[in-house]
């Protein structure tokens, strides 16, 4: 009764607890599932981690997505599902759950792809080999898309009254600050990458250009492959009959044999009986017979 009930709540939620939930569900699994089996978190992850290498990209590609799920230490889950769960409530004030899933999922993909970039293109990351996972590239792009989109929206922290731009930006130039000191300077490629296009696609949507409508068709078209097909129903298919002459009812014999016997009456009244014919005699007769 209570898996029912947790289905049900999980079936009604909007996309952004969706997200969380999923998240910690996967945290969750890879956690328990090394601490119990006593094996390392990368055994349950390796096929679905973001590689540097450019080989192995090739072999998995779903990886440009599946890394934004994934969280290896508590604090770095925690501090991703608050900010998730804090700028995503922003967007989906003015947005639908589709629009918070595509800058979701895209930022993941962009950050990503400066992720790889960078540590095949530039010489700093030579000598550097490694994966990336965390949502925190999604996150980010979630982040300064909102706060591009309504960069005056305000909130108050403290005492404090802070516009949106304001926490953005001074978050976003903090991770690029960091990169050349920070020890996981990978993990802050990806959030430029995120916070790049969450910044491009909001300014596109100002303008009416919206850049992320294809990826929600191809989310429609993935999703439309998991749904069962609707049986076309059968066709009542009629007979046609060929219509049959009227036929007189018992009813209607009555009413005609009525009317005949009035009419007889009514020329007795006038005339006689001797006015009529041989043939209204015998009807007559074999009227007051049948009655």
């Amino acid at each position: 009764m209570a898996a029912s009930n947790l289905t049900y709540q999980f079936k009604t939620a909007n996309v952004l607890v969706k997200l969380i939930v999923v998240n910690v569900i996967v945290f969750l699994i890879v956690s328990l599932g090394s601490f119990l089996l006593n094996i390392s978190p990368q055994y349950f992850t390796r096929w679905f981690v973001l590689s540097d290498s450019l080989d192995t990209l090739l072999f998995y590609p779903w990886t440009l997505i599946t890394y934004g799920f994934l969280h290896f230490g508590f604090m770095h889950i925690l501090f991703n599902m608050l900010w998730l769960y804090w700028f995503g409530q922003f967007v989906l004030n003015l947005f639908t759950g589709k629009r918070l899933l595509t800058v979701y999922l895209l930022g993941a993909l962009f950050g990503g792809l400066l992720f790889v970039i960078a540590y095949n293109l530039f010489p700093a990351f030579a000598q550097s080999r490694g994966f990336l996972i965390g949502a925190s590239g999604a996150v980010t792009a979630i982040m300064v898309f909102i706060a591009t989109y309504t960069p005056n929206t305000e909130f108050r922290l403290f005492t404090f009254t802070i516009k949106l731009w304001q926490i953005a930006l001074f978050l976003f130039l903090l991770d690029l600050v960091r990169i050349p000191t920070s020890g996981n300077a990978g993990g802050l490629m990806a959030h430029v990458g995120g916070g790049i296009f969450g910044y491009i696609y909001a300014v596109q949507l100002a303008k009416g250009n919206d850049i992320g409508k294809w990826f929600e068709n191809f989310m429609d078209w993935v999703a439309n492959l998991f749904k069962p097909s609707k049986k076309k129903p059968f066709k009542t298919v009629h007979r046609t009959t060929r219509k049959q002459p009227m036929r007189s009812t018992p009813k209607d014999v009555k009413s005609n044999h009525q009317k005949k016997i009035d009419s007889i009456l009514d020329k007795i009244g006038n005339s006689g009986y001797e006015s009529l014919s041989k043939e209204e005699k015998d009807f007559l007769f074999k009227a007051g017979k049948d009655d």
